[in-house]
C-alpha cells in the first residue's frame, strides 16, 4: 500500500499543500485540483478542520489525500481514521514513524542533515521529506546528499515555486515536490475554486 502511495506522488510530481478553515471547501477544493490535473493533496494539521477535511476529500474516492505537520501519534490516528494514505511531519519522530508502519500508511517525515537521513534509514524508510528546502541549502544541498544516500528519494517542501521548481525535479533522487502556490489560503477562503483549477493546471504544465 505504502509503495503505491509513493508510486502515485511520483507521478503526480508536485504535492499540493493545503491548509483549510473550514472543512465545507474541501470538496471543492479537492474538485478544482482534480480538474487541474493534481489529483493529490497533503492537508495540514495546522487547523482544527483538518481532520474533516481529509475525509471530506477521501470520500469523493478520485483524489489521493495525506496529512501534513503531523507532530503526534494521536494525530496520525485521526488522519488515517479520516482517510489520509499518508503522513508528513515537519522533522523525523520515531513514534510517528512506527504508528504510520503499524497502519499500513507511508510515513514522510522531515530530514535535511546527513544524521536524520540515517536515522530514517534506520526506521526502515528510503523517502523523506526536505524540509525547510528553501532555508537547508536547496537543490545543491539534495544533490549533494543524494551521493552518499543513493536509495533514499527527497520530496522536498518550503520556498519552492515556478521560478525554482525544475531545480528540484531536475534532480534524480527528487520523487515529487511539495508546494502552496496553486493553491493560495485566500483564494481557498475566498471560494475562488476557479482560479484555483487555473493555477493548478499551470502548476502541473510547469512540470512537463
Amino acid at each position: 500500500m505504502t509503495v503505491d502511495t509513493l508510486a502515485a506522488l511520483s507521478d503526480a510530481r508536485l504535492v499540493p499543500v493545503v491548509v483549510l478553515d473550514d472543512a465545507a471547501h474541501a470538496d471543492a477544493l479537492a474538485g478544482a485540483l482534480v480538474a487541474g490535473g493534481l489529483p493529490v493533496a497533503e492537508v495540514t494539521f495546522r487547523t482544527a478542520a483538518a481532520a474533516d477535511s481529509i475525509r471530506a476529500m477521501a470520500d469523493r474516492g478520485d483524489i489521493l489525500v495525506g496529512a501534513g505537520t503531523v507532530l503526534t501519534v494521536a494525530q496520525v490516528d485521526q488522519a488515517v481514521a479520516a482517510g489520509a494514505s499518508y503522513v508528513v511531519s515537519p522533522g523525523l519522530s520515531r513514534a510517528v514513524v512506527e504508528r504510520c508502519q503499524e497502519l499500513g500508511v507511508l510515513a514522510l517525515p522531515g530530514a535535511v542533515t546527513a544524521t536524520e537521513i540515517q536515522a530514517a534509514l534506520e526506521l526502515g524508510l528510503t523517502t523523506v521529506k526536505f524540509f525547510p528546502a528553501g532555508t537547508s541549502g536547496g537543490a545543491p544541498a539534495i544533490a549533494a546528499l543524494a551521493a552518499p544516500f543513493g536509495q533514499v528519494t527527497f520530496v522536498p517542501t518550503g520556498g519552492i515555486g515556478p521560478k525554482n521548481l525544475q531545480d528540484y525535479l531536475s534532480i534524480p533522487s527528487v520523487a515529487a515536490v511539495g508546494g502552496s502556490w496553486m493553491v493560495p489560503r485566500d483564494r481557498v477562503a475566498a471560494g475562488d475554486f476557479a482560479g484555483i483549477t487555473q493555477l493548478t493546471a499551470d502548476a502541473v504544465a510547469l512540470t512537463r
